[in-house]
């Protein structure tokens, strides 16, 4: 062996020698276990005073923190994209309808994650669709007395295969007969407020129960007819209130039963006779929704008895129905399908809706608009209240604002 072959092999032991202990730190750097907090812990229990105790265990479980939000109840999307939709989530925007659910972030090597997850609430799109809606999660919570979006508010054309020129009640009798043409507006308002909520849940709880007040209004107008100086045909008026429970089971293909609930709702024109209508009604909800984008939503109803000298709709339960089944689909970002059922079984009457919404243009930081355009086909009775024993099929195209 020649010096220098020596030399060199003793000068690559030496520093493989050197360089073992800063590998072990490292190796002990990385697997040691984060200190706990025991002095901390055993101070609280040590408190006598049973507020002070309490507080000390409530800040110190803030700093227990998990360094990853909390799991939604739903399907996880993969990782990378969905920490790119929570990257960009903005509280004050919304952020679709595809059914997303909390990332799982992966521990990465050099990754320094931060000490509380980004919260957008009800704007968050790592919660579904449905969670976002009713706020049935810690993480969608948007807290109460906020103005939300309840039914689209919609601006539209419709065409009608005939219009109601002379509404008749059999309790009330004939309005004096109109000439009202069969095309005309559709102006839909509505919106919502949560006046409480953990009323049946507690702060621990994975999911999150709430009480609602919502207002809908509907009104036909005769913008084209000139002739009679554009009045306003009908106008319905649908203060309610709900409540809403959590609810988590899965399903079969996927799917996952979201929520339960219950709810009043009052319906009039604020019309004199012979054009006075008003029903009052209780009813019982729920919904699931699909990993695909599919969502159901039913509901039933009872009518509240009325003394028929105040009964300005006699059977209009048997006309509009007794519940509905709504059904839609996201079939991708831009593009959503729905077809709503309502009826009786056995009466033969009731309604169907098939409607297509197109979002158009693009929200806050790049997340999707809320602006939709909406087409829209009805067939059946009680597309309004004045038509509730009224039949006529009537096509809408127009834009819709979902919740806001």
């Amino acid at each position: 062996m020649t010096a220098s072959r020596f030399l060199f092999r003793t000068l690559a032991w030496a520093t493989g020698l050197a360089a073992l202990p800063a590998v072990q730190a490292a190796t002990a750097t990385v697997t040691a276990p984060p200190p706990l907090e025991l002095d901390t812990w055993r101070q609280c229990a040590a408190t006598t005073d049973n507020q002070a105790r309490l507080a000390c265990f409530d800040a110190w479980a803030q700093q227990q923190q998990p360094l990853t939000p909390p799991p939604a109840t739903q399907w996880s999307r993969p990782a990378a994209s969905a920490q790119a939709d929570s990257a960009k989530v903005d509280p004050g925007t919304s952020t679709g309808t595809d059914a997303t659910d909390a990332p799982a972030l992966a521990a990465t090597p050099g990754l320094a994650l931060p000490a509380t997850p980004t919260n957008g609430g009800c704007r968050d799109a790592r919660y579904s669709e449905i969670s976002r809606y009713f706020e049935l999660e810690p993480g969608s919570d948007c807290g109460t007395f906020s103005l939300r979006g309840y039914r689209p508010l919609t601006v539209s054309v419709v065409q009608g295969d005939r219009v109601n020129g002379q509404p008749f009640s059999p309790s009330r009798g004939a309005a004096a007969a109109q000439d009202y043409q069969r095309h005309e507006m559709r102006i839909q308002v509505s919106a919502r407020t949560k006046i409480a909520q953990g009323l049946l849940t507690g702060p621990r709880s994975s999911g999150k129960d709430s009480l609602w007040f919502g207002y809908t209004q509907q009104s036909y107008w005769q913008l084209f007819n000139g002739g009679l100086s554009r009045p306003f045909r009908s106008t319905d008026h649908e203060p309610e209130v709900f409540y809403v429970y959590p609810t988590d089971a899965p399903l079969p293909w996927g799917g996952r039963w979201r929520y339960s609930g219950v709810g009043l709702v009052h319906q009039s024109n604020g019309e004199s006779n012979p054009l006075s209508r008003s029903w009052n009604r209780w009813y019982l909800m729920t919904g699931a929704e699909w990993r695909s984008g599919w969502q159901l939503h039913l509901k039933a109803w009872k009518r509240v008895a009325e003394k028929a000298e105040n009964d300005d709709n006699p059977h209009i339960q048997d006309f509009v129905g007794r519940g509905e089944a709504r059904l839609f689909w996201n079939v991708n970002d831009r593009h959503t399908l729905g077809l709503t059922v309502r009826g009786t079984p056995g009466r033969g009457r009731g309604s169907g809706r098939l409607e297509w919404l197109h979002t158009l243009g693009e929200g806050w930081n790049g997340n999707k608009s809320n602006l939709r355009l909406h087409v829209q086909l009805f067939s059946g009775y009680g597309d309004s209240l004045l038509d509730y024993n009224y039949k006529r099929t009537v096509l809408s195209v127009g834009l819709s604002l979902l919740d806001f």
